[in-house]
């Protein structure tokens, strides 16, 4: 065989690794585009790419390119390689690419380095969080590009383990201004891997041309009819046109894959390697399995197993002289083919007795994990004995945050029980950390054996459970109500702690879903056992929301008061702090609900418990949008959403794209409130059915702002007489009343005003007094409204956002223009108009304007909108953070970017805002 330097390629290569290269004949294309992805690298711009394609179509010769270039042009380069029988390793594959630069964690943040530690087993971290490893990924990642340009590579990605590959993946959607490659290959299988928000380099066979001149420099004296039965074959995969033409048979026109029919390329190209595998001596293929049943046992530990079997070190030898295998501190095989051949070749009993073989060679402390799965691997009927080593190497990969390799861990536990109260036991755990690893598939499968394998309460409590969180982000916050009350009813009696805990997971889901019936059962449950002490303010908290759901709000006034003053003054637990935040929210205590979930979200940052950031920034978002603060609003909703879909979560996506719809009306971006709309509300409606009622009110409220009024009051109407009407959707009421006015239609909006009045009264907020006020001067007489005007304008100066002050400013000044009083109608409606543009309620300054033009005369001025609604999201979270004295490394660590990121954003930011100096930020963003 010709040595692939002989073949004309665009750039020799600067080092010749082991692995027999295929030529990178007809790959220019492939080629030009990792060079440019190398080429922004070490300008600072980041970059990643994920090369896809079956096995042997030439990805690995692609990445070995890469790494070449990138060394000549003085790149850093971290590389690694997924391996298909480590992939329930938890953070092997870390392990490969960041072990030998642990020197530097004490550069990142507290937590992030500690869950680094945690993840590689050097540290005890309690129960390490996956999300913030992947965030201590990117630091030290972002770290090490300081030191100058790096490229990041790694082959079948499709085979680390979960863990390793999710951070990875992570930390390259965001990288932006870093001088980082990151280079990935996937093996297209029958179970696809997924690179979401990666670009795709698609590697097909070769074209007819390139195939032919392939194999004619690999092959040249191949006979015609040869020849052509390779190229058929092959179907232009690289490595089957190598090893089929290099194959030697005494007749030229013998079938060189030795069958007929059509197979999939890499299983013909496996074949090959397993005749080629059993032509050698038997101590050789021996010694082979042995190597192949661990890629990553030293070569120490590979020949300790091989001498246990009877064998020894120089039976490796013929395997080396083939050139399958090269052997330094490990042995490497010549592909993952030519692996795969080795092993899957042997017959099962050598496979059992080379592993059993291998749990007997390594010591139980040292490498308790990797023992647990070769005995694992080595049984052949149930062993509980086996059993409780894999539970053990599942409840330390918890603890290093590896939660699919629990799951797996779990499942094969429970499939090597003896008995089968802990095999369900075990496959329930299987289950709930399948969910917590962003496989709702995976753990729906294993909830549904568990529940066929076992009576036990407290087992089908967990495993519907399970089966409920599944339901929340794929069917209905509605069918996950009904499930953990189920879960609730099973385990009240003999585990009070965890049926509270079903039970506040009920609630939530009730109410996110307008599910009011469900609420009920829940909290009639909640009156039929004694919760564990700590429990009884959020108990309280919830009997006051099945009353105010049933139009008696009175009663939740109370308890979510005495809720929100614990959380002011003591260490509350998340769940009680979230009910706190959802419960001001109801009773429109809006500048408590912000102040504690921003203290929320920093805990949460900072502490690495990222579960909760997608519902935090939901709660969050509404209550800024109900003060009037929607930049900031939109900054959550840009961020949840994107968390929300990393997370896999797509109730909260949707969640949040409902609150867009509304963001993007007040704007007056009436067609892409629209579009936005129409794309999310068919599932919304189902998924999360308060937020999906938030967009409707905001394409009514686009409506009413365009003075569409007959329209906005069918789209209100809907809103205010729907199954959220109590919730949150009860501040519509106003723009009800609004439309019905304008409309000429009063009388539609009576009962919805005497039940928001009442509401009002109920809460006692300024701000919704102000409304309250606001609509009764609408409906009144002109020798009536002006004192209810005047004091709802008060209270809104005062106490309300500025939102709702511009748009109680608006109506009084119609009013007054109405009575004729210029002077004074103009001076409210130019303030109205003024603080419209601030915000950016374009539409709602036009209506303003509009009645500032109805004076006469030229149309006034019309003022820029406020410098902050310039910038996009991230770069208004970047720009508060900087105005509050964060560093760019503080910033970075709190929003899951590097450093460099961060000064990006901010660099675009200052010509936006008019600003050169970051000490101009703060005075800014306090605005006037």
């Amino acid at each position: 065989m010709r040595p692939v330097d002989e073949i004309p390629q665009p750039h020799r290569l600067a080092e010749r690794g082991y692995r027999d290269r295929m030529s990178l004949v007809g790959r220019d294309d492939e080629l030009r585009r990792i060079e440019r992805l190398l080429a922004d690298a070490c300008a600072g711009h980041s970059g990643a790419l994920v090369v896809r394609g079956e096995a042997g179509v030439g990805k690995s010769v692609l990445l070995d390119r890469a790494v070449s270039v990138a060394r000549a042009e003085g790149f850093q380069v971290l590389s690694g390689t997924g391996v298909e029988s480590d992939s329930e390793l938890a953070y092997g594959g870390l392990h490969q690419l960041l072990f030998p630069h642990l020197d530097r964690l004490d550069a990142l943040p507290g937590p992030q380095a500690a869950a680094l530690r945690g993840a590689f087993g050097l540290a005890e971290s309690g129960e390490a969080n996956r999300f913030l490893i992947s965030a201590g990924t990117l630091a030290l990642l972002a770290d090490l590009a300081e030191d100058g340009p790096l490229l990041c590579v790694v082959d079948d990605l499709q085979w680390f383990d979960q863990g390793s590959a999710e951070a990875l993946l992570f930390a390259a959607r965001r990288f932006e201004a870093d001088a980082i490659a990151l280079l990935f290959a996937v093996r297209e299988t029958s179970m696809p891997f997924e690179t979401p928000g990666v670009e795709v380099l698609q590697l097909s066979g070769l074209a007819a041309e390139a195939a032919a001149r392939l194999l004619d420099l690999r092959a040249p004296e191949l006979a015609d009819s040869l020849r052509a039965r390779v190229l058929e074959e092959s179907a232009g995969n690289p490595l089957a046109i190598i090893e089929l033409g290099s194959t030697r048979h005494e007749a030229d026109d013998a079938d060189p894959a030795g069958m007929v029919g059509t197979l999939p390329v890499s299983v013909r190209v496996q074949e090959l390697f397993r005749r080629q595998i059993a032509e050698l001596p038997d101590p050789t293929r021996r010694a082979l399995l042995v190597a192949a049943a661990d890629s990553t046992a030293p070569l120490e530990t590979v020949l300790r197993v091989v001498e246990a079997l009877g064998g020894a070190a120089a039976d490796l030898a013929p395997a080396e002289r083939a050139a399958l295998v090269r052997t330094g501190t490990r042995v490497a095989f010549r592909h993952p083919l030519v692996r795969a051949a080795a092993y899957r070749g042997e017959p099962l009993h050598r496979r059992v007795e080379v592993h059993q073989a291998y749990a007997d060679a390594l010591p139980a402390d040292a490498v308790a994990d990797r023992r647990a799965w070769h005995l694992a691997a080595a049984a052949t009927a149930p062993d509980e004995a086996v059993a409780v080593e894999l539970e053990g190497a599942a409840e330390r990969a918890r603890h290093r945050g590896g939660a699919m390799a629990v799951s797996v861990a779990y499942e094969r536990a429970g499939r090597l029980s003896v008995d089968p109260q802990p095999r369900a036991r075990r496959i329930a755990q299987a289950a709930q950390a399948a969910f917590d690893a962003g496989k709702p598939d995976r753990a729906a499968r294993l909830a549904a054996e568990a529940l066929s394998l076992t009576a036990d309460p407290g087992i089908r409590a967990e495993a519907i459970y399970a089966q409920g969180a599944v339901a929340y982000e794929r069917t209905s916050p509605r069918i996950d109500a009904e499930l953990t009350i189920e879960a609730a009813a099973l385990v009240r009696d003999t585990d009070p702690e965890q049926a509270a805990l079903n039970l506040y997971e009920a609630v939530h889901a009730a109410r996110h879903g307008a599910a009011h019936d469900l609420l009920q059962q829940a909290v009639d449950l909640l009156r039929e056992f004694t919760p564990p002490r700590h429990w009884a303010i959020v108990v309280a908290a919830f009997l006051g929301w099945e009353e105010l759901f049933a139009g008696r709000p009175k009663p939740a006034v109370g308890p979510t008061r005495e809720l929100l003053a614990a959380v002011r003054d003591g260490e509350l637990d998340l769940t009680h702090r979230m009910t706190a935040a959802v419960g001001g929210l109801l009773i429109a205590a809006d500048d408590e609900v912000v102040a504690g979930t921003e203290a929320m979200l920093a805990q949460v940052r900072a502490t690495g418990a990222l579960g909760w950031v997608p519902y935090l920034l939901n709660v969050l978002a509404v209550a800024r949008l109900l003060r009037g603060e929607f930049a900031d609003a939109r900054a959550d909703v840009a961020e949840g959403a994107a968390v929300s879909e990393e997370f896999g979560n797509s109730t909260e996506r949707l969640a949040h794209r409902s609150v867009e719809v509304w963001l993007h009306a007040v704007a007056g971006e009436e067609s892409r409130s629209r579009d936005l709309a129409a794309e999310v509300l068919p599932d919304a409606r189902s998924r999360h059915r308060v937020n999906a009622e938030i967009a409707v009110w905001g394409l009514a409220m686009l409506d009413l702002s365009a003075r569409r009024f007959e329209t906005a009051l069918g789209g209100l109407e809907q809103v205010c007489r729907g199954p959220a009407r109590r919730d949150v959707l009860m501040r519509a009421v106003p723009d009800l009343v609004e439309a019905a006015v304008r409309s000429g239609a009063p009388d539609r909006a009576g009962e919805a005003l005497a039940e928001f009045a009442h509401w009002a009264e109920r809460v006692d907020q300024p701000v919704t007094t102000g409304l309250a006020l606001r609509c009764r001067a609408l409906l009144a007489d002109d020798g009536e409204a002006e004192p209810l005007y005047v004091e709802g304008l008060r209270l809104h100066e005062r106490h309300g956002g500025p939102y709702d002050h511009a748009r109680t400013r608006l109506v009084y000044g119609e009013w007054l223009r109405r009575q004729r009083r210029r002077t004074e109608a103009r001076a409210h409606l130019e303030a109205a108009a003024a603080g419209f543009e601030r915000i950016g309620a374009t539409l709602w300054a036009e209506r303003a304007h509009g009645e500032l033009a109805a004076f006469g005369g030229a149309r006034t001025e019309q003022r820029a909108i406020g410098p902050l609604t310039l910038l996009t999201p991230q770069e208004l979270q970047v720009v508060q953070l900087a105005a509050a004295g964060h560093t760019n490394k503080q910033i970075a660590a709190q929003l899951y970017l590097s450093p460099r990121t961060v000064g990006h954003h901010l660099y675009k930011a200052y010509p936006k805002l008019g600003v050169t100096a970051r000490s101009e930020l703060a005075g800014l963003v306090a605005g006037p």
